[in-house]
């Protein structure tokens, strides 16, 4: 611990790993003149699975049911990262409807994100009742997952070149309504919320990161946005099909913690307005590209051989990664998702490093909490949003 040890008053109290507002299994030793936090140590890792490793040790395919468990909130994204190094390696074309399809289930997945983000952090400076509400809107997300999907949570959706599945029946009908209910829903949490005077005690002037030093600290996503910098790599990197949607980067210039706010809320509507134009203008077509079922695929078993027997499931993908480097990184509604692969001419990646964006936006914490009182730190690491399963990996 850095810290001058010539006072004699100073108290040093442990926040976590159990605290409820600690968003999973972070622990904070805190340096505490009176309610004055002089010191903050984050300690990470208790969450660690070695999800690096063990990628290492797995075909694409049979890696995607793991990387749901990254960032458990918003699981399409881990999937489209997944898919989209090996895609990119392999120049796998994905087809209009697949990706279409795609764009919709990220940016429900974001909405689904950032409502589990409002809940506990208006939970967490005193405010019970949007949690609540924030759960019924939830539900109706995961309904669309299961109707498209089969699973709530852990969707296991995207394959290299498409999707798992088609839309179902009656899906996009579905979809629609809930776009139009949402708008509403989230009127509902502006004026529940927003012109709040109790909240806007908690949240203004706290926790301020100025614009150069964001970019220093590397922070991403509403981190970065909050603080001036119109930055999204929906827009930059042209990924999917966000070019061919209209609709605006969320930004604003305060860098305290209602501005973290006002641009995730302004996130949600940005976000029904991509997935209704995405349902309007949804193409036909196949759902995945059915020509990489054929790689590296052994023409005409023998009759009695082993592989016969499953001739009538889907076969799944094994192509070699080729011997390339290659990082891939998506908007994930937390920040810049991004994966450095590295293939080796065989099935298995040699190397896949995860650069999850909240271990990345966590660290500027000490720096925010100090001089702060106690109670600001839980409005501080709320706005931070957090998720310990990808922070630890």
């Amino acid at each position: 611990m850095n810290v001058t040890t010539t006072r004699k008053d100073l108290m040093i109290v442990n926040m976590g790993p159990h605290h409820p507002s600690m968003h999973g299994v972070l622990r904070l030793i805190l340096t505490l003149d009176g309610e004055d936090v002089i010191d903050c140590e984050p300690i990470l890792g208790y969450l660690h699975r070695g999800m690096e490793k063990i990628a290492e040790n797995r075909t694409v395919i049979q890696y995607l049911p793991y990387v749901t468990r990254w960032d458990y909130l918003a699981t399409m994204f881990t999937e489209a990262i997944t898919v989209n190094g090996p895609e990119q390696l392999g120049n796998i074309q994905v087809p209009k409807r697949a990706s279409y399809i795609r764009v919709i289930m990220l940016e429900l997945s974001r909405i689904a994100s950032h409502l589990l983000w409002l809940g506990p952090f208006m939970a967490d400076i005193g405010a019970q009742t949007p949690f609540f509400y924030i759960f019924r809107e939830r539900e109706l997300v995961y309904d669309l997952f299961e109707a498209a999907t089969g699973m709530r949570m852990m969707h296991n959706y995207f394959r290299i070149g498409g999707v798992a599945a088609d839309l179902p029946h009656g899906w996009i009908d579905k979809c629609l309504d809930f776009c139009d209910y949402f708008l509403t829903a989230v009127s509902e949490y502006q004026k529940l919320i927003t012109r709040n005077p109790i909240f806007l005690e908690r949240v203004e002037g706290v926790g301020i990161i100025g614009g150069e030093e964001a970019i220093n600290w590397g922070l991403s996503g509403p981190m970065l946005r909050a603080s001036g910098i119109q930055w999204d790599l929906r827009k930059v990197d042209h990924y999917e099909c966000y070019d061919e949607l209209d609709w605006e980067i969320q930004w604003q210039k305060e860098g305290d913690s209602l501005a973290r706010y006002l641009v995730r809320i302004g996130e949600m509507t940005e976000s029904i307005k991509i997935i209704q134009q995405a349902l309007e203008g949804i193409p036909g077509g196949p759902y995945e590209n059915l020509e990489i079922r054929s790689f590296d695929r052994e023409k005409d078993p023998e009759w009695n051989d082993f592989e016969y027997r499953f001739i009538s499931k889907k076969p799944s993908p094994t192509f070699e990664l080729p011997k390339q480097e290659l990082y891939v990184r998506v908007e994930a509604p937390k920040g810049e998702l991004g994966i450095f692969l590295i293939g080796d001419q065989s099935g298995f990646p040699w190397r896949w490093k995860i650069r999850p964006p909240g271990f990345i936006n966590l660290q500027i914490l000490p720096q925010l909490v100090k001089r702060m009182k106690l109670a600001d730190i839980m409005t501080i690491l709320g706005s931070i949003d957090i998720i310990m399963g990808e922070v630890d990996r």
